[in-house]
């Protein structure tokens, strides 16, 4: 074989290496994977749980329970008849009749109050006290994995402006190996809570280098928007896919098959980044960023990290709720449980791709304000939903509200940096992830014990309410000031290509030149 056909992978590779898209798909399927294994336990573990403990313990004593006599009936074995044929008294077995006879005279025997309560419909699971207990056990399974990546997050953050995005991003997927194969072998509740938090560590990982490096690579605030709506469409895609393959899986095929392929997925994955981002390679940025304290006494930052966490706490909050609350008043098979969130994952995969584009056009802080109104609307809704369809109306219009905040959200995070700080990411999108994981986080563990003490309905009334008083704060990212000196320093120690924000003065062009002072003021 010639020596120029042999050079044709490594150019392609070396070419792959310096392609924006390859990177951009990398951090899709990353976050895709992520979001599958985020929602695929959705419909798994309540039920799981369910059969495991509850109807194992039951299955356990029942047969101690056949073994000894069986209580009195409301007749007795043994009935006594009196004969007008020798005036003697005969006792028969087992009579047909639920009467005696004494003397010629029927009487019937004392009532028993019935020892088993009324049956229940169809599909109904047993155990009231059970699953109103599960309530708050899945729910703080389920965050965990939100409250290990609070932690992990702002280490991340630091640890990218260090090395580089590209070893953070694999030590994420080798995480989330990990993880997604103990979930697959855990038969118990504290293996799958280990799971769940070990998940919460490499998808702080995954997403904090991820989203840093699009915001490093699409330089632009227009391309680096439609990058972020398309990475996102692969959180969408992810929280689609996820509970709705989870829930058929778990039906037909076993516990351990959707967990299986997921660790397939990612190992492909891992493949992928060892070609594309050469994980092996430190990549320190030449910048040194705004420190996360800093950037945390924002007041900008501030409302777009809260427009994050509130709109998706609703969604974190149906997560554990929802599905046991079917099982209660829908009498849900198993597979409807996963099936409910279909129609807030298409929605939210429209959202996010739809407004990526739009919300540039219309105005990101407009975008992320109807989306967090809209959000509290479909909460509140979703109570009165007394079937499987009646929860489409309510769940589409959740999801496609998400992925407006999401998609408008995102992007000015690394706008507000370029901005008003310095325009390393790793810090701010860790912020960005701290907000969804506070959602995550608070959601799951607080809604499962506000259901309990005062009920489903009363939840969602809460979390809605508390949305559509949000929104209006949006407005104040409407016209954000930029810290122009800091724009001017950036610009002649790193000149690059910046789009012109509108803001308060009109900025001149970067980098400067030495002639630029006299011609601006000749313009003026």
């Amino acid at each position: 074989m010639p020596p120029a056909a042999d050079r044709v992978p490594w150019r392609w590779l070396a070419a792959g290496r310096a392609s924006r898209s390859l990177v951009l798909v990398v951090v899709f399927v990353a976050l895709l994977l992520d979001n599958m294994l985020l929602t695929v336990v959705v419909p798994i573990v309540p039920t799981f749980l369910y059969t495991t403990e509850y109807e194992g313990a039951n299955s356990s004593v029942a047969p101690a329970r056949t073994e000894p006599a069986p209580p009195a009936l409301k007749t007795p074995p043994f009935s006594s008849m009196f004969s007008y044929f020798d005036n003697t008294t005969v006792t028969v077995l087992g009579s047909p009749s639920a009467t005696e006879l004494v003397n010629g005279t029927e009487i019937n025997p004392p009532s028993q109050p019935p020892t088993t309560s009324p049956p229940l419909p169809s599909g109904c699971p047993e155990g009231e006290e059970f699953l109103a207990k599960e309530n708050v056990r899945v729910g703080l399974l389920f965050a965990s994995k939100a409250l290990v990546q609070l932690v992990v997050n702002p280490s991340v953050g630091l640890l990218t402006n260090r090395i580089g995005y590209h070893i953070p991003m694999f030590i994420g997927f080798v995480i989330m190996f990990l993880s997604t194969v103990m979930f697959a072998f855990s038969g118990t509740y504290t293996l799958l809570f280990i799971a769940r938090a070990l998940q919460g560590i490499g998808s702080s990982f995954s997403s904090v280098a991820g989203l840093g490096m699009l915001a490093s690579v699409y330089t632009d605030d227009f391309e680096r928007g439609n990058a972020m709506g398309i990475a996102l469409g692969g959180l969408a895609l992810g929280v689609l896919i996820g509970a709705p393959f989870g829930s058929i899986m778990y039906e037909f095929v076993g516990k351990s098959s959707p967990f299986l392929v997921l660790a397939f997925l990612a190992l492909l994955d891992g493949a992928l980044q060892l070609c594309i981002l050469q994980p092996s390679k430190i990549c320190p940025e030449s910048t040194k960023g705004t420190p996360v304290f800093t950037l945390l006494r924002d007041p900008y930052i501030l409302v777009a990290a809260g427009a994050l966490c509130f709109s998706n706490m609703g969604v974190a909050m149906l997560e554990p709720t929802l599905p046991i609350w079917m099982m209660r008043t829908m009498c849900s098979p198993k597979w409807q449980l996963g099936m409910a969130f279909l129609p807030a994952s298409i929605s939210y995969l429209i959202g996010t791709n739809l407004f990526g584009i739009l919300a540039n056009k219309m105005g990101r802080w407009l975008c992320s304000l109807i989306g967090m109104a809209v959000v509290g609307i479909s909460l509140l809704c979703v109570p009165l939903a007394k079937n499987i369809y009646g929860l489409i109306g309510p769940n589409s219009g959740l999801g496609f509200a998400i992925g407006m905040v999401d998609s408008a959200m995102m992007p000015i995070m690394g706008y507000l940096v370029d901005l008003r700080h310095t325009s390393v990411y790793g810090n701010v999108y860790a912020i960005a992830d701290v907000a969804f994981c506070m959602g995550f986080a608070i959601g799951p563990s607080t809604g499962g014990a506000i259901v309990r003490a005062i009920g489903f309905p009363w939840l969602m009334v809460i979390i809605g309410v508390i949305n559509i008083t949000y929104a209006p704060l949006c407005w104040c990212l409407r016209n954000p000031p930029a810290k122009e000196e800091k724009i001017a320093i950036l610009s002649q120690e790193c000149p690059m290509q910046t789009k012109s924000y509108t803001t308060q003065k009109t900025l001149r062009d970067f980098p400067l030149t030495d002639d630029s002072d006299v011609e601006a003021e000749n313009a003026e």
